[in-house]
């Protein structure tokens, strides 16, 4: 049977002041109405991306088959939330261990539930358009793993930019006897993590690599094999998590062992390990879609309409520029006017009880400012 989880539990440094440790970015309700906001109806029309990630499952996989990961703190919120998710559905972190250890979670428990069962990771980062595009390649994901439950299987998203912030993956041969992979499905011949913008602007030339998105399909089962096989501590406390799910010692378990695995992402745990294997097959689906991983504030720019000038605001309060241009302005204070005047390229962010105000240039050094708040703004 095909199942999902979506990886919800990010901290979002990189959009403080409003990302917060009790509320990170994947929880806040600033995305609009199809990605743009909405400033008349801002408080109503509003969702978080995990909301629009649980969304984008309809017509992948069936509602009770739907799973979260996510910081056992955040159960209350998502609760509330998104009702859908009973609370077995939701997979609860004790403290936040990377990737490897979230996608091992999911096949632990699933593995349990149903020996055969197919899984596809999806993030709580992103706006993905159109929707039937998406669910097209994601089919053909799962579909290569129903012929043969040894394919790992990632998508690679077709890049518009030589973005140095991502991964990259590399199109080996193409995967034939596979209806609708032609032209979509590849082995993969490598992973790059991060290159810098020379080799990111020749990967973008050569037209044969694309953007690792973090999304995956694979075998309950073949997950908690490779875990196995490449990162033995991983496997053995989820044997330990599997063996106590539903029982009466499932929390006291999760909360014991969890803390204790080795932190790694699964991109160098499983995925890299993987591909030098002979065991195993590596595999990408190009999805050729509009992929905006909303993890900066310029990113989240791109979900709101701009201007003549390219000035860009949102949030439930109100923003106003005059004599500039390329701003975003985001007044998350509902009755709370920002300002701008005669000022290009800033970023400017107020809440209830913090106010950032940065060049758009240093947006992805926010991670050190945020560093030096006071514990109580985080």
């Amino acid at each position: 049977m095909r199942y999902a989880m979506i990886m919800a539990g990010g901290a979002g440094t990189r959009l403080w002041p409003m990302s917060r440790k009790d509320l990170p970015k994947q929880l806040i309700k600033f995305i609009g109405p199809k990605g743009k906001a909405d400033a008349a109806h801002a408080a109503a029309a509003q969702r978080s991306l995990l909301e629009i990630a649980a969304q984008r499952l309809e017509g992948v996989v069936p509602p009770e088959h739907r799973y979260i990961c996510t910081a056992e703190a955040y159960r209350n919120v998502i609760r509330r939330d998104l009702p859908a998710f009973s609370d077995q559905q939701i997979l609860g972190e004790p403290a936040g261990r990377d990737t490897v250890n979230a996608v091992g979670f999911a096949a632990a428990v699933l593995e349990k539930i149903d020996p055969k069962a197919v899984f596809c990771v999806l993030t709580a980062d992103h706006i993905i358009e159109p929707q039937e595009v998406f669910q097209q390649r994601m089919d053909l994901g799962f579909r290569l793993v129903e012929q043969d439950p040894k394919r790992l299987v990632t998508f690679s998203i077709k890049p518009t930019y030589p973005a140095t912030g991502f991964g990259y993956v590399e199109r080996g041969t193409p995967i034939r006897g596979v209806n609708g992979a032609e032209g979509l499905a590849f082995h993969v011949a490598r992973f790059v993590e991060k290159p810098d913008l020379p080799r990111a602007q020749a990967y973008v030339e050569s037209g044969h690599f694309g953007w690792n998105s973090g999304m995956f399909v694979w075998s309950a089962a073949t997950v908690m094999e490779a875990l196995r096989k490449f990162k033995p501590e991983s496997h053995a406390g989820m044997l330990q998590i599997q063996h106590a799910w539903g029982t009466a010692k499932q929390q006291e378990v999760i909360s014991r062992v969890y803390p204790t695995l080795p932190k790694i992402s699964v991109d160098y745990a499983i995925m890299e390990p993987a591909s030098k294997s002979k065991d195993l097959s590596v595999c990408t689906v190009q999805m050729d879609v509009n992929w905006l991983d909303v993890g900066s504030w310029p990113a989240y720019g791109e979900t709101l309409p701009a201007d003549a000038s390219g000035n860009r605001t949102g949030g439930a309060g109100s923003s106003l520029v005059v004599q500039g241009k390329n701003n975003l302005v985001v007044s998350g204070a509902p009755g709370h006017t920002v300002t701008i005047l005669g000022a290009d390229d800033l970023i400017v962010v107020h809440t209830a009880d913090a106010t950032l105000v940065m060049p758009r240039s240093k947006a992805e050094e926010l991670k050190t400012l945020h560093g030096m708040v006071d514990e109580k703004l985080k």
